[in-house]
């Protein structure tokens, strides 16, 4: 009557055991999220002041950047100096997300698994990088050019934080285009020569995820939509060289 007891405690156990880990994993990222974030609340108006400045080089003179709310002072640079800390800590939430499945794989998935790894993290930060240097002059000049006579552009200091946050996540995850490509020619869910089928389809895809992820404006929609179709022929040059490669070692 104690084995199958003895034999449903030790097939639970593995379980528990995960859920074990699983919990630590989160809650050192949860750390690494509220160590960052402590030093940085310091320096958080001079964080907004520095992630506004696109905007505020193109406000007219006189004009500046108003709170609308009682608490828009406090809150937004706690937002900010918030998303900020986890987009910094994305690497380590990364590698415990990996310490925790990489016992799991084989040895072949591994090698692929952690480039993809490494590789999706520094596109992300690139898609960001690009949003904040190269769109966000572009767009933000486009709409203060064209605000109505008699109009003077002073914008909500949280409605700006809501809108520059949006676009980040936006080209961020549009970077992301060249990783999920390799990963559906990699699990074989598709081809290569079935993703070059439908490139058409795809370019007109991406152009329309930039009209509903962009602000209404020609420039932004261009400015994201051209990148990721750029980023899905990379992610079928570079699945086409992976492909080749697993040909040669059968």
């Amino acid at each position: 009557m104690t084995e199958p007891k003895q034999e449903t405690l030790d097939e639970g156990q593995p379980l528990i055991e995960h859920l074990i880990e699983l919990r630590s994993r989160i809650l050192r990222s949860l750390v690494a999220v509220l160590i960052l974030f402590l030093p940085l609340f310091y320096f958080a108006n001079d964080l907004y002041g520095y992630i506004s400045e696109p905007l505020r080089a193109y406000l007219p003179e006189g004009a500046s950047m108003i709170a609308t709310e009682v608490a828009s002072p406090f809150l937004t640079p706690f937002k900010l100096t918030l998303v900020l800390a986890i987009f910094l800590a994305i690497p380590y939430i990364l590698h415990q997300a990996w310490s925790f499945i990489a016992p799991g794989l084989y040895s072949n998935e591994k090698k692929i698994a952690l480039p993809l790894l490494v590789s999706s993290v520094v596109l992300f930060y690139g898609g960001i990088a690009f949003a904040f240097y190269v769109v966000f002059p572009l767009v933000f000049g486009f709409f203060t050019s064209v605000a109505p006579s008699g109009v003077t552009v002073m914008t909500d200091i949280n409605s700006y934080l809501d809108f520059v946050l949006k676009l980040f996540f936006a080209f961020g995850l549009a970077f992301e285009i060249p990783i999920a490509t390799l990963l559906l020619v990699w699990t074989g869910a598709t081809t290569v020569d079935n993703l070059k089928n439908k490139r058409p389809y795809v370019i007109v895809g991406c152009f329309v995820v930039g009209m509903l992820l962009t602000p209404p404006d020609v420039i932004s929609q261009l400015l994201l939509a051209i990148p990721m179709w750029l980023l899905y022929e990379i992610g079928l040059l570079f699945a086409a060289m992976i492909r080749n490669r697993q040909q040669e070692s059968l």
